[in-house]
């Protein structure tokens, strides 16, 4: 009885003794949480996307608050609140912060089943990563879209789908909040976030394919064959070609659509235009007879020379 006893005494001297030392070293390095990092992550979405470039809410939360304290938040955004979102916490922590352009995401590749033949057939995995690290995929194109869905996946706001006809994704832009999650998760860096554009207008090269022309055009009918044609309509120095590539500028880009007229591959596409009119067939030339009907009154041409070699004569 007295050694239950005594090993009651010790247990709950150590853990007495334990709860003393714990107490005091939690009060000497205690740190202090800035107040305004719970309400700073209360304002964000909560999406916890990682489109910011943090690992979620919190992270973007503390860095906005430093940036306040360091008197410059720029360059920090979160692409799910967008700007009024961000409006919020640059008034909350005193600070100005310049509009961002609203940001979409495009995908650059119109390699569908029509335009790019199947010549190969995958049976592995069925992820995007694992075909991209076997090998070309199922088409001649290296470049190109897989359609397996690892955007897809990816996606936290259902924005983008596999289109069963084309097998190629599709962006729906009312949900797309520019988080990244798709581009990160393209192996083949066909995703990209482009500016949206005035009323959802824009222009872009949907092809990454940066193979010879004969080559690219033989895997994909839709290809960019670094021709120039566009770069040279361009009145605003908006395309360059790199690696027989051509790429649209979108900050120098007036959405003039030259360059999708001067294409001959189809390669550059435009959104959300509206569809032009067919233009009503030009009216034939007259004919010499409808002239001389028209002048004479309905006189034959051969009358109208014979009266006039009656008058000079």
């Amino acid at each position: 009885m007295n050694f239950i006893l005594d090993a009651v005494i010790v247990l709950g001297s150590i853990a007495l003794i334990a709860a003393v030392v714990l107490f005091v070293v939690s009060r000497k390095f205690a740190v202090a949480e800035d107040p305004r990092l719970e309400q700073v992550q209360e304002m964000l979405p909560g999406a916890n996307c990682g489109g910011c470039g943090f690992p979620g809410c919190s992270g973007l939360a503390s860095a906005l608050v430093q940036g306040a304290d360091n008197g410059s938040i720029d360059g920090l955004n979160c692409p799910v609140g967008g700007s009024a979102t961000m409006g919020h916490v640059a008034e909350f922590l005193g600070m100005s912060m310049a509009a961002s352009k609203p940001m979409v995401a495009v995908v650059r590749c119109n390699g569908s089943c029509d335009n790019r033949p199947r010549v190969a057939q995958y049976d592995g995995l069925k992820t995007c990563a694992a075909m991209h690290m076997a090998g070309a995929g199922e088409t001649a194109c290296g470049y190109g879209c897989l359609g397996c869905g690892d955007c897809v996946a990816a996606c936290a706001f259902d924005a983008i789908h596999i289109n069963a006809d084309t097998l190629l994704p599709e962006v729906m832009d009312d949900r797309c909040t520019s988080c990244g999650a798709c581009v990160k998760a393209c192996p083949r860096n066909i995703i990209e976030l482009r500016v949206k554009g005035p009323r959802n207008r824009r222009v872009y090269v949907s092809c990454v394919n940066k193979d010879k022309g004969a080559v690219a055009r033989k895997a994909c009918q839709v290809a960019c064959i670094g021709c120039g044609k566009c770069e040279k309509a361009c009145a605003f120095d908006a395309i360059s070609i790199a690696a027989n590539l051509s790429y649209i500028d979108y900050d120098k880009c007036r959405l003039c659509t030259k360059c999708v007229d001067a294409c001959p591959t189809s390669a550059i596409v435009k959104v959300n235009f509206p569809v032009r009119k067919p233009q009503a067939p030009k009216v034939a030339e007259a004919t010499e007879a409808n002239v001389a009907t028209k002048v004479t009154g309905g006189a034959s041409v051969d009358n109208v020379d014979v009266k006039k070699k009656e008058v000079n004569a």
